[in-house]
């Protein structure tokens, strides 16, 4: 009879290594903080080895538990096909999609329906990443990352431009112009863990030699400072053509609109030595139709 591990603590020590938190993995499952911190130590009881370490006032994965969670995801993927084989087989084609969560909730989510209405009978199944790290990326037949990729594990298709631009809610410019970089110094600067170089570069244009003495509000995600953003809570960066939409809406509104910092280009990823399906090749055409459009919009 198979040793298995007990499936609550793997599925929550699965869902920190993919997520990089024990807090993230929480919002992910829908459980607590302490209900994911719990289970990992019931499956370290039960593998015997320590999974996690404090890294400041985050628990982060060890090597070791990186490399079982990267089997344990090998794992799960054979199981999924082998249900998807063996059992009552759907008429709906299927694609299984790494995306970042930003990218996918204010670019990829909204477009969507265009997409199934111009191809019945898919499915696009999204798997949302915090990080650019591919390290839990098995299981997917398509990976999306910011970023560049010199990696023999993918084969690499670059499909957008990424820059950054000053963005604010309308309502906290009307109150605040800002017409200069210097009138940035006036105003609650966002930050954010996940997308750093920003304001260094901002500073240097705008030859601001003391950022230290201004006001901050930093996080971990992009998505906690774009809810900043539009609560009218400071000022910050973000990314076009991701926030394009909510320039256009009026939701954001970007005051110097001809500053560009930190191009950077996305790249769709297929894992080497995988067959591309029919769907395959389509969603990757549609993604580059959809980039051709002005402004991304």
């Amino acid at each position: 009879m198979h040793r298995l591990p007990p499936l609550p603590a793997l599925r929550a020590f699965l869902a920190a290594c993919r997520a990089g938190s024990y807090t993230a993995a929480a919002e992910e499952l829908n459980v607590t903080h302490g209900a994911i911190s719990r289970q990992i130590r019931i499956l370290e009881s039960w593998l015997g080895q320590t999974l996690f370490v404090r890294a400041g006032q985050c628990m982060v994965p060890t090597l070791h538990a990186q490399a079982f969670a990267k089997e344990m995801n090998d794992v799960l993927a054979v199981m999924d096909e082998a249900a998807r084989r063996y059992g009552r087989g759907e008429a709906t084609q299927v694609l299984r999609i790494s995306a970042p969560a930003t990218f996918t909730m204010r670019w990829l989510a909204p477009r969507l329906p265009a997409f199934y209405q111009a191809n019945p009978g898919t499915l696009i199944q999204i798997h949302t990443a915090t990080t650019q790290q591919l390290a839990m990326t098995s299981g997917f037949d398509l990976v999306i990352r910011l970023g560049v990729f010199n990696s023999d594990r993918f084969s690499a298709l670059p499909f957008m431009q990424e820059h950054y631009t000053l963005l604010a809610a309308p309502s906290l410019l009307a109150h605040q112009p800002i017409a200069t970089l210097a009138a940035v110094a006036n105003h609650t600067l966002l930050d954010t863990e996940t997308r750093p170089g920003f304001w260094p570069q901002l500073f240097d244009l705008g030859g601001m030699v003391d950022p230290g003495t201004l006001n901050w509000l930093r996080f971990d995600h992009f998505y906690v400072t774009y809810a900043a953003l539009i609560d009218g809570l400071g000022v910050g960066p973000g990314p076009l053509p991701l926030l394009a939409r909510d320039v256009a809406l009026g939701r954001l509104a970007a005051p110097l609109p001809d500053l560009r910092i930190a191009e950077r280009t996305y790249y769709l990823l297929t894992p080497a030595g995988l067959a591309k399906t029919r769907l395959h090749y389509r969603f990757e055409h549609w993604l580059l139709e959809e980039t051709a459009k002005p402004d991304g919009v």
